[in-house]
C-alpha cells in the first residue's frame, strides 16, 4: 500500500470536513486560502488513506456516505439547538394549538414538546409528526404536498392551502439567515412561502434560531421583523439586528446553554 504523508494543511482540511460533515471543494479552498486544485490534491491523499470520500465536487467522511442531509444538519450546533428547544417549550401550555414548520431546530423542539399533553399540532414535517403523534393525547395534522426527500417535509400550494385552514395559538418556525435590513430569510422559495403562511395563522409567532444565523443573508425573504412576536435564540444578535427587532417590538428570549 502506498504511504500518504499527512501535512498540517491535510489535518486542517480534515478538521473542516469533520466540522461540517460535508464541504464543497471551493468552500474548503476559500477557508484555507488555497486553490481548488490544491484542495483536490490534498483530498486525493486523504482519500488514499481512507480518511475521506470525494463526492461530486464535495468532500465528506466515509461513514457519512448515504446519510441523509437532515441527519447531518441536526448535529450542527446541536447543543445550542437543544437549549433553544428547552427554552421554547416554556411558551407552550398543555392543550395549546401549534403550527410547527420543518427544520432541524423545530425537530429538536418537537422532541422536547413530548413533556406537554393534549396538544393540537399542524406540521409539514414527517419527522415532527412522528415525534408528537399518538402520545400524551395529542392530535397531529400533517400537511400534504410535494415531499422533499432530504427532509421528509411537504411543500407547495397544497401544503400552504392546508395550513391556511387553521387558526392556532402559536406558530414556531426556523430559518436559514437573519439580515438586519431584510429580516428572516431562507434558502428556497418553497420553505419561505410555507413559513410565512404559517406565521399568519397564529396569535403568537415565534422564530427559533441559533445565533450563527444572525448577520447572514440567504436567497429568499421569509417575513418582516414585525411579523414575529418573539425570537428564541442562544445569544443576543449584534446591534444592527437588535435595533431592528426593538423597532418592530419583537421579544428576544435567551436560552441557557446546556452543560
Amino acid at each position: 500500500m502506498k504511504f500518504h504523508k499527512i501535512s498540517k494543511r491535510h489535518t486542517t482540511l480534515l478538521g473542516l470536513i469533520r466540522l461540517h460533515g460535508q464541504i464543497e471543494v471551493a468552500d474548503a479552498a476559500r477557508e484555507l486560502g488555497v486553490s481548488d486544485e490544491t484542495i483536490r490534491r490534498d483530498a486525493r491523499s486523504l482519500e488514499g488513506r481512507g480518511d475521506i470520500v470525494k463526492l461530486h465536487g464535495a468532500l465528506t467522511l466515509p461513514h457519512q456516505v448515504g446519510e441523509q442531509p437532515l441527519d447531518r444538519r441536526m448535529r450542527e450546533n446541536a447543543d445550542a439547538k437543544r437549549a433553544i428547544a428547552k427554552r421554547a417549550i416554556d411558551i407552550v401550555q398543555d392543550g395549546d394549538s401549534l403550527i410547527i414548520d420543518s427544520g432541524t431546530t423545530t425537530s429538536i423542539f418537537a422532541q422536547e414538546l413530548r413533556v406537554k399533553r393534549r396538544l393540537t399540532v399542524v406540521t409539514n414535517s414527517s419527522d415532527i409528526a412522528r415525534s408528537l403523534a399518538t402520545v400524551n393525547g395529542n392530535t397531529v395534522y400533517m400537511a400534504g404536498g410535494e415531499l422533499m426527500g432530504d427532509s421528509g417535509a411537504a411543500y407547495g400550494p397544497s401544503a400552504i392551502e392546508f395550513i391556511a385552514k387553521f387558526r392556532v395559538k402559536h406558530t414556531f418556525v426556523s430559518i436559514g439567515a437573519v439580515d438586519a435590513g431584510l429580516g428572516p430569510m431562507d434558502s428556497t422559495l418553497a420553505e419561505a412561502q410555507f413559513a410565512y403562511r404559517a406565521l399568519t395563522c397564529a396569535e403568537n409567532r415565534v422564530l427559533l434560531t441559533d445565533a450563527t444565523k444572525f448577520g447572514r443573508t440567504s436567497l429568499v425573504r421569509v417575513c418582516r421583523f414585525d411579523d414575529l412576536s418573539e425570537i428564541v435564540t442562544n445569544a443576543r444578535p449584534g446591534p444592527d439586528i437588535m435595533s431592528a427587532l426593538d423597532h418592530a417590538g419583537v421579544t428576544i428570549s435567551l436560552a441557557t446553554q446546556l452543560d
